[in-house]
Formats: C-alpha cells, sequence, structure tokens
C-alpha cells in the first residue's frame, strides 16, 4: 500500500475537525484523493457532528471508538466486498431482495397486489406475518423463527462459477432451501486457492482452483525460505 498519512492531534474543541475538513479541500485541489480515519474515545451515537461533516466531503469515512468500529463510503458497495470486514456467526441481511444466494424471511402481512415473484419466494424459508404461501411455514414466534434461522441460514459465495453443475448461485440456493441439495454441494467454499480483484472475489471452478493452486505452490517452492503453510499474495493485475 502506498497511502502516506498524518495526523492532526490537539484539545478537545480545539478546532481539529475544521483543520482537518480544510485539508481536505485543499488536499483535493491539488489532485489527492483523501481518506479519514477518526478516533472517539466516547464512541459514537449514530449523529456525531464531526464524523458527519467528514462524510459529508464524500471521503471514506473509518470510526474507531472505544466499544465499535466502522467503515463509512461514499459510494455503493456489493455486499461480497463488505463481508471481508465482519466477523459473525451469523449476518442479518435487510433488503438486497436482488440476492438469489441467501435464504431470506418474507415479512407479509397480505400478498401484493403485484405477486409475490419479486419476492422469490422459493429461497424463503418462513413468512413472518399473515400472510400464508404454499410451501413456506407462517411464524408469529420470534422464538421459532430464530429457531429455524439457526437451522436453516446459509451463505452462498455468488460467484456464480458453475462448478457445482447449477447455472448459478441462486440455483443451488433454490434448491438448498428446497431439502435438494446442501450448501456443502458449493464446490466454490472449498476452492484451494482464493482470488480477489479490488476486493471482489473471482469465480473458480474446481479444475482452475487447482491448476492455479498446483502452479502458485511449484513456484513459492523455488523461494529461499520457503516453508509450507498459509500463503498470502499481492499482485497488480
Amino acid at each position: 500500500m502506498n497511502m502516506r498519512a498524518i495526523s492532526i492531534v490537539g484539545p478537545k474543541k480545539s478546532g481539529k475537525t475544521t483543520l482537518g475538513l480544510q485539508l481536505i479541500h485543499q488536499l483535493r485541489q491539488q489532485g489527492l484523493s483523501v481518506a479519514v480515519a477518526k478516533s472517539s474515545h466516547h464512541g459514537f451515537d449514530g449523529q456525531d457532528t464531526d464524523t458527519e461533516q467528514y462524510a459529508q466531503t464524500g471521503c471514506a469515512v473509518l470510526g474507531m471508538g472505544p466499544d465499535e468500529s466502522f467503515v463509512r463510503w461514499p459510494e455503493k458497495r456489493d455486499l461480497t466486498s463488505l463481508l471481508p470486514l465482519v466477523d459473525a456467526d451469523l449476518l442479518l441481511v435487510e433488503g438486497c431482495k436482488k440476492l438469489q444466494w441467501l435464504p431470506r424471511i418474507l415479512v407479509l402481512d397480505t400478498i401484493p397486489d403485484e405477486g409475490l415473484d419479486w419476492l422469490s419466494p422459493k429461497l424463503a424459508i418462513a413468512v413472518f406475518g399473515k400472510a400464508s404461501i404454499p410451501g413456506v411455514p407462517t411464524i408469529s414466534s420470534i422464538r421459532e423463527l430464530a429457531d429455524l434461522i439457526q437451522k436453516k441460514a446459509f451463505m452462498l459465495p455468488g460467484l456464480d462459477c458453475g462448478s457445482c453443475g447449477r447455472p448459478d448461485c441462486g440455483e443451488l440456493a433454490r434448491e438448498i432451501v428446497a431439502g435438494q441439495a446442501d450448501p456443502e454441494d458449493c464446490v466454490a467454499l472449498d476452492s484451494p486457492v482464493h482470488v480477489e480483484i479490488n476486493g471482489r472475489q473471482l469465480g473458480m471452478n474446481t479444475f482452475m482452483g487447482r491448476l492455479v493452486a498446483s502452479t502458485i505452490r511449484g513456484l513459492l517452492r523455488e523461494f529461499k525460505g520457503f516453508t509450507n503453510g498459509e500463503a498470502v499474495i499481492k499482485l497488480d493485475v
């Protein structure tokens, strides 16, 4: 990484944010892109004025507090590019109905006038509400819903690599929800090599994964100091 950095320090209310905002404007005029990292000993309440001012400049903002950290980007990022930043047993995704590689809960009291196709009911493990959809259980108890989520939740990589024999991850996801397949049928999850470009993982079928992995292993063995273990390789392409 060629990114350089400078810190702005001083007492509380000494004008650090004001200076930072002025520097952003000036550095941009000089042709530089700028990101901001803000540390707070008191945490962030969602309406932190300093952080909001930095965000309004269009910069990427990193927040570091005693109990939380966050990244706020000024442009859209898809879920797959954000996942490496998250460490959790379960990810709850609100919205993102176009993601066909995740199971879903439909929150419905009635069937919409436009029908159900736009909600992809074949990916639904449950309906929460009063609506009834054939083949999908309607659950009103949060405890029962949580229990079902623990049993039925899964996440495919969304690579659409075709290694599993399906045309895309959505088809495999629908089969998993229907009980006709298992998440372990996703071959890409067990690929011996993981390649990302600009933060997005490349789809790689079984043959290509083995080919790339064996080629890299062979090359690395020729390096002095080689030892078995997990390798990290960074390459501009």
